[in-house]
Formats: structure tokens, sequence, C-alpha cells
């Protein structure tokens, strides 16, 4: 051997070195063993599988150290790629896209460097690297969408390995088919003929409308077609008083029959469906034709608009909230008073806090004071929640998220206006970290800015209440002065409604949360 391999060898045991090239002898008939460095250091245990290039789980060489050895056999040399499998980055995701590859195939890896740009149901995410190496191949191209979790999106090799032969895991398999936003929708696959009802097939140039239920029964009863007549329904659909005009027209020997009459049904297999009747043999469209790319829609047409994974699982949720939780709603209205002349005194100080600060703050310290409230539904019974977190709502491009101001009631007003700032701008930019917006005990919505007077808001699972918050507006109201004589003081109020889960948070309970509410933030010397 050269003088060069046994460099950093000093303290190896050259007994145990001439045991290991014996063995090695032993398998030659088998493979070539190219001894270089690499090779001895693992052969005397100071390197692991990856650095030789062996296959994990495959068979190694004898490793060991003080003295204990472990003897397999039939190892090929082989390149072991780090497997990039499409994570979950948040409770809820299911899938997701891949935004952009920060990293391009053959550029060097430090743990902790940012590999690609991950879109989830909550914001888009940046994936970093766990291991050192190579990225050798990028399995799904940035802009793919619906990736299924644990799906392969891209290998690493190890520094020193060739990365340009890596070929994707026997294992792992083709990547899982990915939808594109541009990409035209997937065709269904053909169904046997038999196990679907056999539908008449319009000639070309034939017009197919859009029948009401009750013209629909009419045509059928009479035989009529819709072609022999003019629908005028709003946008094109054929109504009852369209039909009907068929009939008159029909008994005046005007128009004849255009289709069979109904056939009475045949008993047939329980296994094999009746074949379609002539009253189910005309189309009933379930939408509008899609309007076609490029050019002018046509009347009765829409135009199809891509949703992206945020906006799937606002959907998804906002449904499955209304549909299951029991909301019940209370409103107040507050005076705010007192609290714009705190704020007034603040930015004189060059302290710029809003009225929603206020708000928040004022929230916190009613949870604290009023821990019923600051409570989930798990869907096996409510949970009492340690710490007052609010989920404030940011409206961004690609929908609404909701970051968290961490145990808000132990932060004061300028600190909550400091950490509102921050996670806006990180959830408007799509930068917010899972911890950021996951979990949450209490949720605020304030449409206030947009020039709302009052709205109810949809509770977010597994919270139990969201307040909503409309603008402040000056109303005249008749007070007494320090006479006790009757005037008109104009003050500001904004309208709160509180919508709450009924199954942890009653309306009694609801109601005291709200006075509670109203008397924090309508005196500011309780927020201190």
């Amino acid at each position: 051997m050269q003088g060069g391999v046994w460099a950093g060898l000093e303290s190896v045991d050259l007994a145990q070195l001439r045991a290991v090239r014996e063995k090695a002898g032993n398998m030659a008939a088998s493979w070539r063993l190219r001894c270089d460095l690499r090779v001895l250091r693992y052969l005397l245990g100071f390197g692991s599988h990856r650095s030789l290039g062996l296959a994990q789980g495959a068979a190694a060489w004898p490793v060991g150290r003080g003295g204990s050895w472990r003897w397999f056999h039939g190892t090929q040399l082989l390149q072991d790629p780090i497997k990039i499998l499409m994570p979950s980055l948040s409770p809820t995701m299911e899938q997701g896209n891949i935004v952009k590859w920060l990293k391009k195939e053959g550029e060097a890896v430090s743990a902790g460097d940012s590999l690609c740009e991950i879109e989830t149901d909550k914001a888009v995410v940046t994936l970093d690297a766990n291991d050192d190496g190579i990225l050798a191949k990028i399995v799904v191209e940035e802009g793919a969408k619906n990736i299924k979790l644990g799906s392969l999106i891209g290998l690493m090799v190890e520094e020193g390995e060739d990365w340009k032969h890596v070929e994707i895991p026997k294992d792992v398999g083709a990547p899982p088919p990915v939808s594109k936003a541009a990409g035209p929708p997937p065709q269904p696959s053909p169904q046997p003929q038999i196990s679907s009802p056999a539908r008449k097939e319009h000639a070309v140039g034939t017009p197919r409308f859009r029948l009401s239920p009750a013209a629909r029964n009419i045509l059928e009863k009479h035989s009529l077609d819709a072609s022999q007549g003019t629908a005028t329904g709003p946008r094109g659909v054929f109504t009852k008083e369209d039909a009907l005009k068929l009939v008159e027209l029909k008994q005046m020997g005007k128009i004849t029959a255009s289709r069979p009459a109904p056939a009475p049904p045949s008993t047939l297999s329980a296994s094999v469906p009746p074949l379609a009747t002539a009253g189910s043999s005309y189309p009933r469209p379930m939408i509008p034709p899609v309007s076609i790319p490029g050019q002018p829609n046509a009347e009765g047409t829409f135009t199809e608009i891509p949703a992206s994974n945020i906006r799937r699982v606002i959907a998804k949720r906002l449904t499955e909230s209304k549909s299951t939780v029991p909301h019940a709603y209370a409103t107040a209205n507050c005076d705010l008073g007192a609290v714009l002349k705190v704020r007034r005194d603040l930015v004189k100080d060059d302290i710029k806090v809003s009225v929603n600060d206020f708000i928040i703050r004022a929230a916190a310290v009613t949870l604290k004071q009023m821990p019923g409230v600051n409570v989930s539904w798990d869907g096996e019974g409510p949970k009492q929640l340690p710490s007052v977190d609010i989920s404030v709502a940011v409206a961004t491009d690609k929908g609404l998220i909701t970051p968290i101001i961490k145990d808000a009631a132990a932060k004061g007003v300028q600190e909550i206006a400091d950490s509102v700032k921050v996670l806006s701008k990180k959830a408007r930019d799509g930068k917010l970290l899972p911890e950021e917006y996951q979990g949450g005990s209490f949720s605020i919505s304030n449409l206030g800015m947009f020039g709302i007077d009052e709205f109810a808001a949809v509770i977010n699972p597994p919270q139990a209440c969201i307040l909503a918050v409309g603008r402040f507006r000056p109303v005249l109201k008749l007070s007494e002065d320090e006479e006790g004589n009757p005037k008109l003081q104009q003050h500001q109020l904004i309208t709160v409604t509180m919508s709450s889960d009924s199954r942890v948070v009653d309306d009694e309970l609801a109601t005291r949360f709200l006075e509670s509410f109203k008397a924090n933030l309508e005196n500011p010397m309780r927020l201190a």
C-alpha cells in the first residue's frame, strides 16, 4: 500500500488490520476491494456505511471497537441516497405544493440550509436540510401541486459520492401524480357499459338546455323535447311555462312528439342496474359549460379559478365548523372614549399602538379573569387551557390566517402591538412558522378598518370562541352634566359580537364575559 493510505492511522492495531485484510482477500472472488482511506477507516470502525457508500440494510463488513467484531458478507458498493420526503408541517396538512427549489442539483448542502419552499394548508414554509451532503436529484419539480405526505420529492448523497448517477430507490417508486394549476382536469377512467345508464347522444348542432324540475316532468310526460321550444328563464333555463307552451302547441297539432313515450321498467337482476328510460335520456348539465381560455366568454359559461391549498382548507374548516359546532351569538357596544384619550397621550410620547391592540389586551385580561372561557373542545369534551394565546385574524392574498399572540395576558399593550406588527408582516409574506399559527385559545377578527359596523364570525375549532369587532363610530347619547341637567354628548362606540360554542360556553357565561370585557376596555387603567 502507498504511504498516504496509512496517514492518520497511527493508533490502528496492526494485528486487527492484518485480520481485516485477510478477510478481504477471501472476499475478493466476489468483488474487488478498492483499499483506500475511507475503506480502511470503515473496516476499523471509524466510519459509517454512508461514508463507504453501502446501501442501508445491506450486509456490511466486520466493524466494531474494543474487540467486538460483527461479520457479514455479500456486501455491494452501492449509492445510498438520503431521501427527502414531503413533511407534515401542520396538524391539518394532508398534502403540499412545491413552490420553489432553493438548491440546484449538484449543489452542496449543509445541515440547516433551506432546500425548498412548500405551500401547506396554512402558509408557505421553508424545508431545511437535516444532513450535510449534495442535492443529487429533484424528483418533484417546483410548481407541482397536491403532493401527499411522505412522498419522495428529492434525493441527497454525502460529499464525495457520485451524485450524477443516483437512481430513485426501488422501494419508493415513481413520484405520485401531481396536478399543475394550468393543467387539464384528469379524465375519468372508462366504466363498463353495463354499469352505467345508457344516455341518448345529442346530434351535432342540437341545442342543449338546462331544465327546471317542473319543465322536465312535463316534457317527459308529453314526450316532448326542449329543443322544440324557446328557453325564457334566467341564464337560459327552460322553465315550466316554456314546457306548457310546447304542450299547447302539441294539442293544436303544430308540433309532434319527438321522443317515444316512457316504457314501463323491466325487472332486472339486483346486480345489474336498469337501462335508462326515455325520461332519463335527456341529460341535465349540473353546471354551465366552461369557457375556452383566450376567447370571449359565451353566454351561460363560467371561468374556473384554481384554488390554493389554503383556500381549500379554509373552505373545509369553515364548513365543518358551521355544520358541527353549535354557534351562539352575543353582542355589546363599548365606549372607546377613554381608550382614544390614552392612545393620543401615547402618541405624544412616540408610542404607536392601535385600538385593536387595546382590544387584544382587554380580551386577554378578561380571559385571565374568566378561565372558563379560555377552553377548547377536542371532540370528546372540553379542555381547560393554561395559557391565554390569542389568535388574530390577518387577511392575505391567499386567504385568512390567524397568527398567535402567545401568553397575551402577560404582555402590555405596546408589547402586543410589536408582536402584531411582526406577525402580520410575516403572514402577508407567507413566512409564518408552524408554531406561530398553530394552536391558540381565543380568536379576534377585526373588520373595523374596512368600514364594517358589526358582523358575526365563524368559530375556529377546536377553540370555543371568536370575537368579531366592527369600526368605532360617533354616536350622540343623552347624558347628564355635573349639575344633573340632560345634554347631548358624542361618544365613540364599537360593536363587538362573540360567537361561542354552546357545548362549553353557554349563553350566561358568554354574557358575563362580554360584560367584563366591556368594563375592562372602557377603563384602560384595568389593562395596566
